[in-house]
C-alpha cells in the first residue's frame, strides 16, 4: 500500500497537506482510491471514490454520487480519460453502494464536481505514473523517457504495451518511478471542449437502466392507495373485492395508505381501484391557499426602525407558490427483504439516508448496515430523492408478502403526496439617504421549515437534522444567503412559519426564492431611483465575478437597444456554489401571454470540464426558471395538492422556449464550481425583471399567470 499527498484542486501545481491521499487496492487489476482527508484507509475503510483499470484496458471509476441526468458520469469519464491518456469510450462510471462508512454520499449542493474533481484528478495520475513505472521495471528502462497515449505506455524505441496488459504488474508497485502529479490544465486536450454525453445513446434508445427497468427475478409490481389529504392515514378498509381480481397476491396495510400486489402492474392499478377506505383527515385538512398565505404574510412582522439619515424607504413584496419537483422519473424502488438482510435498489440522492430509513421502519430489527442499497441511475431528483418512501414501503410490502417487490408512485402519487418548495412571503426594504444614498437593505423571509432530516451527507447534521428541523433550516438559510451589493447595512432574516405540509430542497433551496426577491426587488429601486439597472448593479456589485459576466451579457445581449412597445429585456446575476452566473431575458408581453424571446447566460464556473454538458444544465435551469415564474404552481385545498400531473401543473412545453438560448463562459481561475442549482434563480428574476419593464408593471406573485386562486 502506498500513500501520495496530490494537489489542492483550486491551485494546480501545488502540494497540501490538507488534501487528500491516493493508495493502491490489493488486487488483481489495478485499482487506485482517493479520499479527502489525511486518514490512512485500512480494509475496513470505505473507498471515497476509486479508479479500477481492468484486464482488458477498459477504466471503471466507481463514485459516492448519483446520475440523475446531470451528466457527472460524463464529466468524470473526461477527467480520468484526460489523465490516464485513455480514449474516452474506454472509461466507464458508476455509483457506489451505499455505505455507512462513506464521509459523505450525498449527491446535491451542486458538490459533485466541486468535491470530487481533485480526488479524481489525482488517482488517475497515481495510475498512470503506476503504470509507467510498470512498464519501465518490465523493459528495464528509465521511466521517465516514457509516455502515454490512447490506453498505451510508449517507448522511445518503439516499444508499447497496453493497459491492460501492465495492469496486474502495476497495482504491485510500492512507489511510482514518476510523477504522480496531475496535468496543469493547460495541458489538456480533453477537457474543457464541449463533449457528447457517454450515456446519450442508451437514454434515447431505451437501454439505459432505471429502477422499474431491474429484471428482478420474481420481482412482484406494486402500488399504493393513498388519502385524499396530505398525510392522511388509514381508519379502516375493506379489500375484499380487491383480493378477488385476477393476479393479485396480497393487500397490505401502511401507515401512507394500502399497499396492492399483483402479477402485473395493470392488475395492481385496477384492483388498487375497487378497495374500500375510510380515511382519517391529514393535519394539514384546515389549510387552503388562502390561509397559508394569510399566515405567511402575518409572520413577518413589524417594519424595523431605518438608519440615521434615512429619507425614505422603499418597500418590496413577493408571494411565491408551493412548488412540486416533478422528476420525469416518478418514485420508485425494487426491495427485497428476507431474514437477516434487505436489498433495495433505487435512485437516491442520500443511500446512506436511505439506509437508515429503511432500518428504522423495518423496526431496528437490522442494523443499517444489513440493509444493502444498490444506487441506480435517476430520472431527475432536484431535492426530491433525499427522502425515501418508495424504499420503505416496498421494504415493508416484501417483508409482509416474503417475496421481492417492484414498486411505483404514479404521476398522481408524485404531485399529490410527495415533497414540496415551501411556499414563502417576503419583504424587503431599502433604506434611501440623501443624494440616493443607499443606507440599508432588509429582506425578512417568512417561509415554512424545509425539512433536511438526511442532513448534508453526514450522520451527525442528519440526526440534527432530524431532532432540530427548524435549526437545520435556520442554519442553513444563514451559510448559503448573501447580497452581492453594498447596500450599507444588509440584514436578511429568516422567519420560519410551522406549516404541516410536507417539504423538501428544491433546486437552489431558499436562492429560488430569496435571491429571486433580492434581484426583482434590486429593478424596483433603479425604476425609484431612476437610473439603469444595470449601472446600479455595477456599482454595487461586490464580485469581480460578478461584473464580468454581467458585462458578457450585456454586450452579447445588446443591452439598452431600442425594442417596440412591450417588448423588454431584464438582467440578473448570482454567486453561489463557486461559481457565478448572469441572465438578460428578453420577453414581450403584446399578447395574452408573454413570449419569452430570447436568453443570454453568461457564467463562470472556473474549469469548464464539458462546456456541453454545462450549457445543458443552465438550458435546462432556465426552462425550469421560465415555468414557475410564468405557469407552474401547487395549490392546497383543505389540506389536498390540487394539482395531480402536467395536464394542470403548467410546466412550459418545448413550443414555449426560445430558440435563441445563449450560453457564454467566462473563465476566471481553474477552480471547479457548481452548475447544477447555478442558472435557476438569476433566470427566474431577469424574467420577471423583462416583464415588469415590458408591462410597466412589476410582479409580485408568482406564478405571474396563476389563475388558480
Amino acid at each position: 500500500m502506498s500513500e501520495t499527498l496530490e494537489q489542492d484542486t483550486a491551485s494546480p501545481g501545488k502540494l497540501d497537506r490538507r488534501g487528500f491521499l491516493t493508495w493502491v487496492i490489493a488486487s488483481p487489476t489495478l485499482m487506485v482510491a482517493a479520499r479527502l482527508g489525511l486518514d490512512v484507509p485500512s480494509a475496513e475503510t470505505a473507498l471515497s471514490l476509486s479508479i479500477a483499470i481492468q484486464g482488458d484496458g477498459r477504466v471503471t471509476a466507481t463514485l459516492p454520487r448519483t446520475e440523475m441526468g446531470q451528466g457527472i458520469t460524463t464529466a468524470v469519464a473526461m477527467l480520468v480519460a484526460e489523465e490516464l491518456d485513455v480514449p474516452l469510450e474506454r472509461v466507464d462510471v458508476r455509483s457506489a453502494d451505499a455505505d455507512p462508512r462513506y464521509l459523505i454520499q450525498l449527491t446535491g449542493l451542486s458538490s459533485t464536481m466541486r468535491y470530487l474533481a481533485g480526488p479524481l484528478r489525482a488517482a488517475a495520475a497515481d495510475a498512470r505514473a503506476r503504470l509507467v513505472t510498470a512498464a519501465a521495471l518490465r523493459w528495464k528502462v528509465l521511466a521517465f523517457p516514457l509516455t502515454t497515449a490512447g490506453g498505451e505506455v510508449l517507448a522511445p524505441d518503439g516499444r508499447r504495451a497496453g493497459y491492460g496488459e501492465l495492469a496486474e504488474d502495476a497495482a504491485r508497485v510500492l512507489l511510482p518511478l514518476v510523477s504522480t502529479q496531475p496535468k496543469n490544465p493547460s495541458e489538456y486536450t480533453l477537457v474543457g471542449k464541449p463533449t457528447g454525453r457517454i450515456d446519450a445513446r442508451d437514454i434515447v434508445t431505451g437501454a439505459a437502466r432505471y429502477a422499474m427497468d431491474l429484471d428482478h427475478p420474481d420481482a412482484l409490481p406494486t402500488v399504493v392507495a393513498r388519502p385524499p389529504t396530505l398525510r392522511g392515514t388509514v381508519q379502516s378498509f375493506d379489500d375484499a373485492a380487491a383480493r378477488a381480481m385476477p393476479g393479485v397476491m396480497g393487500v397490505v396495510r401502511l401507515e401512507s395508505g394500502v399497499a396492492v400486489v399483483a402479477r402485473t402492474f395493470a392488475q395492481a392499478f385496477a384492483a388498487r381501484e375497487s378497495l374500500n377506505i375510510t380515511w382519517r383527515p391529514g393535519p394539514a385538512s384546515a389549510l387552503s391557499d388562502v390561509d397559508i398565505r394569510t399566515r405567511l404574510r402575518d409572520a413577518v412582522g413589524p417594519r424595523p426602525l431605518p438608519p440615521l439619515f434615512t429619507t425614505r424607504t422603499l418597500e418590496g413584496r413577493f408571494d411565491f407558490p408551493y412548488l412540486a419537483h416533478a422528476p420525469m422519473e416518478t418514485q420508485s424502488c425494487v426491495a427485497h427483504v428476507r431474514g437477516n438482510q434487505a436489498d433495495i435498489w433505487m435512485g437516491a440522492q442520500d443511500p446512506k439516508y436511505a439506509q437508515r430509513e429503511v432500518a428504522k421502519a423495518l423496526g431496528w430489527l437490522l442494523t443499517p448496515h444489513q440493509v444493502a442499497v444498490h444506487v441506480l441511475r435517476a430520472g431527475g431528483g432536484f431535492g426530491r430523492r433525499f427522502f425515501n418512501e418508495a424504499a420503505v414501503e416496498a421494504a415493508l410490502v416484501s417483508r409482509a408478502v416474503g417475496q421481492p417487490v417492484k414498486l411505483m408512485w404514479s404521476r398522481n402519487d408524485d404531485m399529490r403526496h410527495g415533497r414540496f418548495r415551501p411556499a414563502s412571503h417576503h419583504r424587503i426594504l431599502a433604506h434611501v439617504g440623501p443624494g440616493g444614498a443607499l443606507l440599508g437593505w432588509n429582506h425578512r423571509a417568512a417561509i415554512p421549515t424545509v425539512e433536511f432530516p438526511h442532513g448534508f451527507g453526514d450522520a451527525v447534521t442528519a440526526l440534527v437534522g432530524e431532532l432540530l428541523p427548524e435549526v437545520t433550516s435556520a442554519v442553513f438559510f444563514t451559510l448559503t444567503q448573501h447580497l452581492p451589493y453594498r447596500m450599507g447595512l444588509v440584514t436578511q432574516e429568516l422567519c420560519e412559519v410551522p406549516l404541516p405540509i410536507p417539504t423538501a430542497s428544491f433546486r437552489s433551496v431558499f436562492t429560488s426564492q430569496v435571491g429571486v426577491a433580492n434581484e426583482v426587488f434590486i429593478d424596483q429601486v433603479a425604476r425609484e431611483l431612476q437610473v439603469d439597472p444595470v449601472a446600479l448593479r455595477r456599482s454595487r456589485l461586490s464580485s469581480n465575478r460578478l461584473k464580468a459576466v454581467l458585462d458578457k451579457v450585456v454586450s452579447e445581449g445588446q443591452w439598452g437597444r431600442a425594442l417596440p412597445p412591450g417588448v423588454a429585456q431584464g438582467v440578473a446575476v448570482l454567486e453561489e456554489w463557486n461559481s457565478a452566473i448572469a441572465h438578460l431575458v428578453e420577453v414581450d408581453a403584446r399578447g395574452t401571454v408573454p413570449r419569452v424571446l430570447r436568453i443570454v447566460i453568461a457564467a463562470d464556473v472556473g474549469l469548464p470540464i464539458n462546456p456541453k454538458g454545462i450549457e445543458a444544465q443552465l438550458q435546462g435551469a432556465a426552462v425550469d426558471a421560465m415555468s414557475t415564474t410564468l405557469s407552474a404552481g401547487i395549490h392546497i385545498d383543505s389540506g389536498a395538492v390540487r394539482e395531480g400531473s402536467f395536464a394542470d401543473y403548467h410546466w412550459l412545453r418545448m413550443k414555449h422556449v426560445p430558440a435563441d438560448i445563449q450560453v457564454h463562459l467566462v473563465r476566471s481561475d481553474d477552480r471547479v464550481g457548481g452548475v447544477g442549482e447555478l442558472g435557476y434563480p438569476s433566470a427566474a428574476a431577469a424574467l420577471t425583471n423583462a416583464l415588469a419593464r415590458a408591462t410597466g408593471t412589476m410582479p409580485t406573485r408568482f406564478p405571474i399567470l396563476d389563475e388558480g386562486v
